[in-house]
């Protein structure tokens, strides 16, 4: 049975149309990094900010351990549900796209003429794509869909789904403790504070770097933007009171 690839931008590959072998293999080489770069870091950057706004708030004058032991609850458990959410809504989103590609399939082998058809292919491109594609490839991307004879009756999940799911939520969890070890190590909440911010900082300005990288450009002014981000929120937490 063809497996078709789960993400949207791939909607419609011409060589994985090829024929049903051909789209089950692209999809397994989409799937094998599991999560990509950019997805990984945008996990890490928005963990590490909400961790950001329990350390940001723990004030000189309620120091203790009990204090302290609270915000790293309250940072742990926001991140926990935070991971949660994002891992069920990728889930979510992955059934979703999934069935939207099977719905597109069977509409353009449905198609009452080739125009119809070539005009539902060309509609379920992005912008970028449907501008690097002739009509004559639209039309070769129309007739492998046409030929696809395999497909599932409605969307599934697996375990690669599970995995990508699971690593979201530890992404999104472990982001926290680099920030917070600080409060658990140290006496002097200040000092601890202080350093905690470095740590957000540094992670923010890096995990900046990796997306700009990742996209090809501008690296160093997106970790620069990030960590421009990272100390507009802590100065915003010391204006409300933090």
């Amino acid at each position: 049975m063809a497996t078709l690839p789960n993400d949207d931008r791939a909607a419609l590959p011409p060589k994985a149309m090829s024929d049903p072998a051909d789209a089950a293999a692209s999809s397994a080489a989409q799937e094998a990094e599991v999560l990509s770069p950019v997805d990984r870091v945008s996990e890490m950057l928005f963990g590490l900010l909400m961790a950001l706004t329990f350390t940001g708030a723990v004030s000189v004058a309620e120091s203790g351990n009990a204090a302290i032991r609270t915000m790293f609850l309250a940072a742990l458990g926001c991140n926990l549900a935070w991971g949660l959410v994002d891992a069920v809504m990728h889930l979510v989103r992955t059934v979703t796209e999934r069935g939207r590609l099977i719905t597109l399939v069977r509409a353009v082998q449905g198609a009452p003429d080739e125009r119809a058809g070539r005009a539902l292919v060309e509609e379920s491109l992005s912008r970028v794509a449907a501008g690097l594609v002739s009509p004559t490839e639209i039309e070769a991307v129309r007739a492998r869909v046409v030929a696809l004879r395999s497909l599932p009756a409605r969307p599934h999940l697996g375990w690669r789904d599970i995995m990508m799911a699971l690593q979201i939520f530890l992404i999104v969890v472990v982001s926290t403790f680099p920030v917070v070890i600080p409060f658990l190590l140290m006496q002097d909440v200040t000092l601890a504070q202080n350093i905690s911010r470095a740590i957000a900082l540094a992670m923010l300005f890096f995990g900046g770097l990796a997306l700009g990288r990742y996209a090809g450009y501008g690296s160093w002014r997106v970790g620069l933007l990030m960590a421009a981000l990272g100390t507009a929120l802590i100065v915003a937490i010391n204006a409300l009171g933090g």
